[in-house]
């Protein structure tokens, strides 16, 4: 694994070429990391298409439409860190842990995917270690990072779902995914219901009670504030829809964050569940 420089960011690229994942530099003082676990649908070359119809590799089983571009908007507007996955989801899930069934598909949304289909151990442990670990590896070097530069970071994580699921149009433009740990996710949530023409969900299509995704791990078990977003795909396909989208949740972000009574909550290491349960009422939020 080497990392390169380029375009004011770092890839880190395998023993082949292939990069891993990409970090985008930000002010490590304001306190949010983003994340993006499924931002490509990039395979190594070894691996081909899978077996799969290159078609296939442009539906949201490969990865998230429109997260990649929403994140790195974000990450512009707000000038902080993001790292995005540089392998699609079906070479291994990055929002999986290690003993999660799912943690690479060989059936995902009907569709069989013949290169996982007779996966053996030794090839199992190949992905683990040379894609899996790298982008985890990365998210804790930069919350390390952050913590020593004396602001623990809020982590939010940026995904999209498709549309339709089995024919019918799913209703949430955005949905808010958490576990225990309420402190940003239901501000994040409330704050997105004020906005209008918005229906909003918490905890669906998905559950955020994933144990040991990737959440769980930087964020439920270091303790750090965190929520996950999903953005249904049709709305975030076109650079427009993107770019609203990425405004939008910079603009509540950044008035979640700068809230003085959100400040001494968010930036606070903690796994005390009673302490992480408590989030901001609307009210205290400031008015745009």
């Amino acid at each position: 694994m080497r990392e390169t420089e380029c375009d004011h960011k770092t890839i880190a690229m395998s023993e082949t070429g292939f990069a891993v994942f990409e970090e985008h530099p930000g002010d490590v003082g304001r306190g949010l990391l983003l994340l993006c676990d499924h931002a490509s649908n990039a395979l190594p070359a070894q691996y081909g298409t899978l077996g799969l119809p290159p078609r296939e590799l442009q539906r949201h089983i490969a990865y998230d439409i429109g997260a990649r571009a929403v994140t790195l908007q974000l990450a512009k507007i707000l000038n902080v860190p993001a790292i995005l996955s540089g392998f699609s989801r079906l070479l291994i899930d990055p929002n999986r842990g290690l003993d999660d069934p799912t943690l690479i598909m060989r059936l995902s949304d009907g569709v069989v995917i013949p290169g996982n289909a007779y996966l053996t151990p030794e090839e199992k442990a190949f992905r683990i270690e040379h894609y899996y670990r790298p982008y985890h590896a990365a998210i804790e070097a930069a919350i390390d990072r952050m913590i020593a530069a004396g602001k623990p970071p809020v982590l939010l994580s940026i995904h999209s779902f498709t549309d339709r699921w089995k024919g019918v149009l799913r209703p949430w433009h955005a949905t808010v995914l958490y576990d225990r740990d309420l402190r940003f996710a239901k501000p994040l949530a409330n704050a997105l219901r004020l906005e209008p023409n918005l229906h909003i969900g918490e905890n669906v299509p998905y559950s955020g009670e994933l144990e040991n995704d990737c959440m769980s791990q930087h964020g439920s078990q270091r303790g750090l504030a965190h929520a996950l977003i999903e953005i249904r795909q049709d709305l975030i396909r076109s650079a427009s829809g993107q770019q609203d989208w990425a405004e939008r949740l910079a603009r509540l972000t950044e008035k979640i964050l700068n809230t003085p009574a959100a400040k001494e909550r968010l930036h606070r290491i903690s796994k005390d569940p009673h302490f992480n349960a408590e989030f901001l009422p609307l009210c205290e939020l400031p008015q745009s």
